[in-house]
């Protein structure tokens, strides 16, 4: 099984440029990616957000926690990627509501080792075929994304429709903030959307959204290796919705 390679990114915002060092990854996943050879095609918004809705799933415990993406399926086992964060918020047994409204039991997958990054994977078992997500590799700054999922309406106690955004990558961090986000973009991410897809114009996943713009309290950033952004960066950093790099995880031959 090869290395993933990494490739530097120099970042060019408001005149700062940057130029982060490479750091070391422990992050395991075994997914398949689009053939390099295959040729992608442009999609329209419209087929973009039919593919959100395909792969979107709701996490649920005995109530509502956050949003899934339907990753792979083997045999009648579909794997669901998501936040680290969104089963934290719950307790087991989980669930998964797929796209067609039916409620699946899961099992959190141990099979994948995640480290310091904020994800985790759940399974269930159906007859049903689902559409599952087709895997990406680049995101650069200036790119056209979109997000999914499902905000939740804390004061009325209500999980809102699905939801579809667009707008740009504006921060690609090729070392990762705490618990591994690296790319940061303005389309507004809301709570209960975490653990939904960023997607690309071909419709590819590219991200897991996790974390958003302004946080309540204004702690200086800091990198997944412990060390902290200048401030410079660091209010740059906090405007900004961000996602977990998919290409930074290791797929299978």
């Amino acid at each position: 099984m090869s290395n993933f390679t990494i490739i530097k990114f120099i970042t060019c915002v408001s005149g700062l440029c940057l130029l982060i060092p490479n750091s070391n990854l422990d992050t395991r996943i075994y997914i398949k990616n689009t053939p390099i050879d295959q040729p992608l095609t442009r999609l329209s918004p419209a087929q973009v957000k039919q593919q959100a809705t395909d792969i979107t799933v709701k996490i649920l415990s005995t109530e509502f926690l956050g949003s899934g993406i339907l990753l792979k399926k083997n045999g009648n086992i579909y794997t669901i990627l998501t936040n680290a964060h969104v089963l934290e918020a719950g307790q087991r047994p989980y669930n998964i509501e797929t796209p067609d409204r039916k409620i699946h039991k899961a099992k959190v997958s141990k099979k994948m080792k995640f480290g310091k990054y904020d994800l985790a994977m759940l399974e269930f078992s159906s007859s049903t075929i689902y559409a599952v997500a087709n895997i990406g590799t680049q995101s650069k700054i200036g790119d056209k994304v979109f997000i999914a999922g499902f905000p939740a309406d804390e004061s009325e106690n209500t999980v809102q429709q699905f939801t579809f955004t667009t707008a740009r990558i504006v921060l690609v961090l090729e070392k990762a903030l705490e618990r591994g986000y690296q790319i940061g973009y303005t389309n507004k991410l809301e709570k209960g959307m975490s653990g939904g897809p960023l997607l690309n114009e071909n419709g590819q996943l590219i991200g897991v959204n996790g974390m958003h713009a302004y946080p309540l309290w204004d702690v200086p950033s800091v990198f997944i290796d412990g060390t902290p952004a200048d401030e410079k960066l660091h209010q740059q950093i906090v405007r900004l919705n961000w996602a977990i790099a998919i290409d930074k995880l290791k797929p299978s031959p």
